[in-house]
């Protein structure tokens, strides 16, 4: 996967990196309660919904709510910081973004 700067991530490379963010969540004892507490979700919502974009969107957004938490992540995995925010963006609904 590249990890260029500037260069936009396709869908398939995001749902890669959403889908490693799981892994990754799942394998840290401290923080899976915390993702599942935060989004409702269940241990059985983690294997029935993750093929889906608005679920792997989810797991961005709380992956990214964290700098050390993206680092710890990225780091793990080999990847640029920036590369969940980027996934997030590149997946389907992604780029819609609403603070309001």
């Amino acid at each position: 996967m590249s990890t260029e700067r500037g260069r936009r991530m396709r869908a398939d490379q995001a749902e890669t990196v959403a889908l490693k963010a799981l892994g990754w969540l799942v394998g840290n004892e401290e923080l899976l309660p915390v993702f599942l507490g935060a989004s409702g979700a269940t241990p059985d919502d983690l294997k029935a919904r993750a093929a889906t974009s608005e679920f792997q969107i989810s797991v961005l957004d709380f992956l990214t709510m964290d700098d050390a938490w993206v680092m710890a992540f990225c780091e793990a995995e080999g990847l640029a910081y920036d590369i969940p925010m980027r996934a997030r963006q590149a997946l389907p609904g992604g780029a819609d973004m609403h603070w309001t």
